[in-house]
């Protein structure tokens, strides 16, 4: 049996995408080992199916760090083999520098002003007045370091990146794999320090690279001018040593091979739902109540079984079968547009709105529930917990629409995301904001509306253009000309086992 093990820069519950991937290859006879590295307080163990899954605390590479970083693969664009002889404390951060960026030419607040430099020091000016008074420095760190090192930079201006490498590098070492499935951009470079580490030893093993998203155009995840360039450098560094690349739309696809001249397109595999029954045997973890909430210490009474029946929604919010309601799924945040919902919601008398999301008690949750009431709709927003991935198309299926508000953002216009595939199978008509590839895929199925962007006016207009005739859009799921069949998660595994067999067949 080939091994493989699969990396990701989470703690795992949370993602279906990866979670999918392991189960369905393990499922196929794939000896998997899913490796997540997170911010936990110790090490978690258990099985998706007959995948094994590991979650390695990212505090210990805090403890384990040692006074100079490891050495690293040089990348195609000729990077750097360590971070030139600086000391990486701990945490992760360049010595002689505040701010972790390792520079000494640059670094700390220099540029600002003396007094402006202590207010910020001390805490004195407003954190919005501090960012702004950090990003002259950060862009002049940036430039710095990319004239040094290039792509390379990312050890000085993103020294943290190191944490994984710490943590999962001796892991992957350990269990000696055929193949390395690299998840999202973070464990790029910790497979193919892998690999090479393996080929030095006489072992072939082979790197594939699953790109999420479209870096270029992905919301920063810190306020800092530095996180952007150092991570598209540390890509650029590293994806020349994939021996192939899966992505999530034909459209990302096309923007992977300009980018990186990659000498074939990449495999799309869609994040399509899971619609075959688990097996009875199998064991998940279930959803976290927040994101603050851990597994019980007995992992044997922590997993619930994943082929339990779905909770029913309209119970969980209290509504009789006759009450119109909309239902948002996944992650919140400004730029997913359930502002707009809520806004909306006052052209919608007697409509409830459902949220499904990871943490009900999130800082962002609150703000829209904050605002709902405002609006006098408090009793019409229900907040509701994650179910596992297995069980959600089947909670869902007791909505009347499902909703996907995104703001025009790069990311957003050029993939069906997950939601849209979870909506599709529970057969709800869908009310999309006319973000590039889910409205031309809407309008082309007739499977729901499109809504202007952050126009409540518009998105009400489209639900009641739907709760008028719903079983027109429903319509679109039946017969023969039906996308469902190949919106599975069944149809995707197909080809990433393919693509797993041709990687690992001895070739003349």
């Amino acid at each position: 049996m080939r091994r493989v093990v699969m990396l990701v820069d989470n703690a795992v519950e949370g993602d279906s995408r990866v979670q999918k991937a392991a189960r369905s290859a393990a499922d196929v006879g794939w000896d998997v080992t899913l490796i997540g590295c997170a911010h936990v307080d110790a090490e978690r163990r258990w099985r998706l199916g007959d995948a094994e899954v590991r979650v390695l605390p990212l505090a210990a590479a805090r403890a384990t760090a040692p006074a100079t970083a490891p050495a690293v693969v040089s990348g195609p664009s000729g990077g750097v083999p360590g971070p030139e002889g600086a000391d990486v404390s701990a945490s992760g951060r360049g010595a002689g520098s505040r701010d972790g960026s390792g520079l000494r030419g640059v670094s700390g607040l220099r540029g600002v002003s003396g007094l402006r430099a202590r207010l910020v020091a001390r805490g004195g000016l407003p954190l919005r007045a501090a960012r702004l008074a950090r990003r002259p420095v950060e862009h002049a760190q940036v430039r710095y370091w990319r004239a040094r090192l290039r792509d390379g930079a990312w050890r000085r201006l993103e020294p943290g990146l190191w944490d994984y490498e710490r943590v999962a590098g001796p892991v992957v070492d350990e269990l000696r794999p055929d193949l390395i499935h690299a998840h999202d951009f973070r464990m790029l470079g910790v497979a193919a320090r892998a690999v090479e580490r393996a080929r030095a030893a006489g072992r072939d093993t082979k790197l594939v690279w699953d790109a999420h998203e479209w870096l270029p155009g992905a919301r920063p995840r810190r306020d800092n001018a530095r996180w952007l360039p150092a991570h598209l450098g540390y890509v650029r560094e590293y994806v020349g040593h994939a021996d192939a690349v899966v992505t999530v739309s034909d459209t990302l696809a096309d923007l992977l091979v300009r980018d990186h001249a990659l000498p074939e397109r990449p495999t799309v595999i869609l994040n399509a739902p899971v619609t075959a029954a688990p097996e009875p045997s199998a064991i998940e973890p279930p959803a976290p109540e927040s994101a603050a909430s851990e597994p019980p210490a007995s992992e044997s009474a922590a997993f619930e079984p994943a082929d339990l029946a779905a909770p029913d929604l309209r119970k969980r919010c209290g509504l009789p079968p006759d009450t119109p309601l909309l239902v948002y799924s996944g992650a919140m945040a400004v730029q997913r547009g359930v502002d707009t919902v809520v806004e909306a919601l006052p052209l919608l008398p007697g409509v409830h709105l459902a949220l499904v999301v990871a943490d009900p008690a999130a800082a962002y949750v609150r703000q829209v529930v904050a605002r709902a009431a405002r609006h006098q709709l408090a009793d019409r927003v229900h907040v509701l917990p994650y179910v596992p991935h297995r069980q959600l198309v089947a909670f869902l299926t007791a909505a009347d629409i499902g909703l996907i508000p995104l703001h025009h953002w790069p990311n957003h216009e050029i993939a069906l995301i997950t939601k849209f595939f979870e909506y599709a199978h529970a057969r709800l008509p869908i009310v999309v904001s006319d973000v590039r590839t889910m409205a031309e895929t809407v309008r082309a199925t007739g499977q729901g509306e499109v809504f202007r962007a952050r126009d409540a006016a518009d998105l009400a207009r489209a639900v009641r253009t739907v709760l008028a005739d719903p079983a027109r859009y429903r319509a679109a799921y039946q017969g023969e000309d039906s996308p469902l069949p190949g919106w599975t998660w069944e149809a995707q595994a197909e080809h990433l086992d393919a693509l797993y067999r041709r990687l690992l067949t001895p070739t003349r």
